[in-house]
């Protein structure tokens, strides 16, 4: 009896296959195209001002490493460098020259500091500087071509300042395929005046020249042209008539994508002006000023600035809304950028510190709370 059940049971299975006209089922699969377009993250700061007591922490810093070089200021930098390093492309506001080879340093109100700022400028990760400012004569024609020097010799590029006339002239740098332009500009050099014949070593702002410079990147090429202008009234957050009024002539040509501000010494607003986004101004993002009653408690306060750039393959290029990650110098440790959000999460951070951060982080709110990363 169980001999014949175990004979049955195959049989049948087998006639039931045979009887069947359904076709195996194959499981679907899944394929994702890939992304046709092309994305660049840039990330900026605002300026970089190397005031006295940086330089002197940067010597102390030197000597407790037992460091060849005089000065080391890259402690200063490491807590946003992952975030520096992190984007396709960084650029920062080097407002302050080299002091030329075998000449004293100076801080204000002329400027030349030392070279090793640009070397932890490069360790942190910075790509670029802009290089135009109210303090570019400083040093005079030699503080200019130091400056230069320096940056390339730590393989920083630069707009702004030029040792020679084509280096004032828009070139195209290509990034990921995507060919840009870098252009800077100041309001002024304190009153000093470039030498007769030599007005090429850098550039003042006026628009009608920005407008010059940017069609002619467009036509060698650029894809999208990012103006840097030192620019603004100091201590005022928000832009002045000059700021938007400029902003209002460039954005309408057709041949300016993206501007990046600084000089005020505070942030100051982000908006899009003719479906341009200009940033007006990213503040110290290190400095000394002192913050008593000659300079606000906001000249320590800064942001940067990440945006991304879609190319699609039909050529066209746009740049989403910025973010920006708020940031505060802390004299107290050494004049170290602190990353306000990431020490505010820190269960480390001692109360002091936490405060002054919270405060940093409200003043930076108040005026760019729209596009702080949360």
């Amino acid at each position: 009896m169980s001999r014949s059940r175990l004979l049955v049971v195959p049989i049948l299975a087998i006639a039931l296959t045979a009887c069947t006209d359904q076709p195996p089922v194959v499981q679907p699969t899944t394929t994702t195209a890939p992304d046709p377009n092309t994305y660049i993250s840039f990330a900026f700061t605002g300026d970089v001002l190397t005031h006295t007591p940086l330089i002197e922490q940067a010597q102390r810093t030197a000597i407790a490493k037992g460091s060849t070089a005089e000065y080391d200021f890259t402690p200063m930098f490491e807590d946003v460098k992952q975030l520096v390093q992190s984007a396709d492309l960084a650029m920062c506001h080097l407002e302050t020259p080299i002091a030329p080879e075998g000449e004293a340093l100076s801080a204000f109100p002329f400027f030349g500091v030392p070279k090793e700022v640009v070397t932890a400028i490069a360790n942190a990760g910075f790509d670029r500087c802009s290089t135009a400012s109210n303090h570019t004569y400083d040093r005079g024609l030699d503080g200019i071509d130091a400056t230069v020097n320096a940056l390339l010799e730590n393989g920083v590029d630069q707009s702004g300042m030029a040792r020679t006339p084509d280096e004032i002239e828009p070139r195209i740098v290509e990034v990921k395929g995507v060919r840009l332009c870098f252009l800077s500009y100041t309001f002024s050099y304190n009153g000093l005046k470039l030498p007769e014949g030599q007005e090429w070593r850098s550039a003042v702002i006026n628009p009608d020249r920005i407008l010059r410079d940017a069609e002619r990147a467009r036509q060698l090429g650029s894809e999208a042209t990012i103006v840097s202008m030192h620019w603004g009234n100091e201590k005022e957050s928000q832009a002045n008539s000059m700021q938007t009024g400029i902003a209002e002539t460039l954005t309408a040509s057709g041949f300016v994508d993206l501007i990046v501000g600084h000089h005020a010494h505070v942030v100051q607003p982000i908006e899009q002006v003719n479906g341009v986004w200009v940033m007006y101004g990213l503040g110290n993002v290190l400095s000394n000023l002192p913050t008593d009653e000659r300079w606000p408690a906001n000249s320590q306060d800064a942001a940067i600035a990440t945006i991304k750039l879609t190319k699609r393959p039909s050529g066209k290029i746009s740049f989403d809304r910025p973010q920006v990650m708020p940031t505060w110098v802390d004299k107290r440790n050494g004049w170290v950028i602190r990353d306000v959000l990431a020490m505010l999460s820190d269960p480390k951070t001692d109360y002091g510190t936490a405060r002054e951060l919270e405060l940093s982080l409200g003043r930076t709110t108040r005026v760019l709370g729209d596009f702080i990363a949360r």
